[in-house]
């Protein structure tokens, strides 16, 4: 730990040291006073506290940003105001629900995994474990496939280079990925911070480069019938299929339960506060970039150009670079969405590696056996390297069911698992009979349900 780090911890604990003398002496006002101080100081923003919510934005901006556009305005104006109403209170309740489920936990070291087994027992935490898992890690293998079609793709027609062997690329691709998670989690918070930067610069200026383009036909579209009549059924599927990519494109959950453990270290009882403080800035800063983006693409397009992206199955990015045709949006294009799936990895990882961490210390402890972290987090390593290298080397074309499975799963570990454990856990109770925690339930069967939609048309 830097001395930076150290810095809020060493200032709680001399408070602490003070506030005990202030007892003793009977001085119970000098207490109250002390125990506001303690606050105040854990409430001070330091440079880790920064990277930690540019590492939260970091994971949410991955593919659904490229691709919510494309979903919402295919549900016309309708689905766009429903972006604009979810969006941000999804965003913050979901996850300040999820960050307090970590909290709840008996030890400081204590992840998500270890928090589900410790409140609904042995089975149901190695079944929860397993499902954390293959969710994060059906996303992590997605974006080893993405972020190696990205690559060759730039080398090929913004380089004009013959591409590396697909062998090679993906392993030197996957290589670097691993090696950064390597270094520790402090690494990664820093390397995703900044890359956050430019993205956020790119996303806005890029938002910004089509406002001459605005037109107003998204304004007045509805799905509309073979006759051209208003379509209702047809905007009720397309709103209720718009849920799940709202929920993926807002989530960083994958990094949320590595996010409250190392807050609880620092900060101790005022974990929470800490947690509730970087939230109410970076989740405003994520849904206030994002939405930006996603409007500007949207009134720069029209219905018949959303439609025909969303046959195309490609980014909104890619379609813009194919329709404006400057090379300077193709080359902005290719790198942006090369960042955001790199990032996006980097914060799925961490995910990864608490799932099947989780899983082999799960079956180790059955045994007797108890594994030391630093080794388990080389086995994972070296499993995860090889899995997303082969992956990503195969180039399998399932995405659509890639997403598919994920989307489920991720709706259960974000929106429901949390409210479940709301009332049931007693440390959980005071958050319990909350408005917002039945928005979050309905969102989450929404979710649920409209990706189940999806699992049975593929077999229709």
């Amino acid at each position: 730990m830097t001395s930076e780090e150290e810095q809020p911890v060493q200032k709680l604990a001399q408070r602490r040291a003070e506030s005990a003398q202030a007892d003793t002496s009977g001085n119970k006002q000098a207490k109250s006073k002390d125990y506001q101080d303690d606050k105040a100081s854990a409430l001070k923003w330091h440079g880790q506290d920064v990277r930690w919510m540019l590492s939260l934005f970091g994971t949410a901006i991955g593919a659904g940003v490229l691709f919510l556009p494309i979903d919402a305005g295919g549900a016309g104006v309708i689905g766009i105001v429903l972006m604009l109403l979810v969006a941000y209170p999804l965003a913050y309740f979901a996850h300040r629900a999820m960050c307090r489920f970590v909290l709840s936990a008996r030890n400081p070291d204590d992840d998500i995994t270890d928090v589900v087994e410790q409140h609904f027992g042995f089975g149901f935490g190695m079944v929860f474990t397993i499902i954390y898992f293959v969710e994060v890690l059906v996303i992590l293998l997605m974006y080893s496939v993405s972020i190696t079609n990205t690559a060759e793709s730039f080398i090929v027609n913004q380089l004009h280079m013959q591409t590396p062997p697909r062998w090679l690329l993906s392993l030197v691709l996957v290589a670097v990925l691993i090696a950064i998670m390597v270094c520790g989690t402090r690494t990664v918070t820093r390397v995703m911070s900044w890359l956050t930067w430019p993205v956020i610069a790119v996303l806005v200026i890029f938002a910004l480069y089509l406002i001459p383009r605005w037109n107003p036909s998204m304004l007045t579209s509805i799905p509309r019938n073979a006759a051209g009549g208003f379509d209702f059924g047809a905007l009720l599927l397309s709103l209720w299929l718009l849920v799940p990519v709202i929920v993926l494109t807002f989530d960083h959950s994958a990094i949320v339960s590595s996010f409250s453990v190392n807050v609880r270290r620092r900060y101790g009882k005022y974990s929470d506060d800490k947690i509730g403080r970087i939230l109410k800035v970076g989740e405003p800063m994520m849904v206030t970039v994002v939405l930006f983006f996603v409007l500007s693409s949207d009134l720069a397009l029209t219905p018949g150009d959303v439609a025909r992206a969303k046959a195309q199955n490609v980014s909104i990015l890619s379609y813009l670079a194919n329709m404006l045709g400057t090379p300077a949006i193709s080359w902005i294009a290719s790198i942006t969405a090369f960042v955001c799936i790199f990032k996006a990895f980097l914060g799925h990882y961490l995910g990864v590696e608490e799932g099947l961490g989780g899983i082999i210390r799960k079956v180790a402890h059955t045994k007797g056996v108890v594994v030391e972290r630093k080794k388990l987090n080389v086995l994972v390593s070296v499993l995860m390297f090889f899995a997303c290298w082969f992956v990503a080397w195969a180039n399998p074309s399932a995405i659509g069911m890639i997403e598919t499975m994920a989307g489920p799963l991720i709706a259960f570990i974000l929106l429901l698992l949390p409210m479940y454990g709301v009332h049931k856990v007693p440390a959980l109770k005071e958050y319990a009979h909350k408005i917002s925690n039945v928005f979050i339930v309905v969102v989450g069967v929404v979710a649920v349900s409209a990706i189940f939609y999806n699992i049975v048309g593929l077999f229709l």
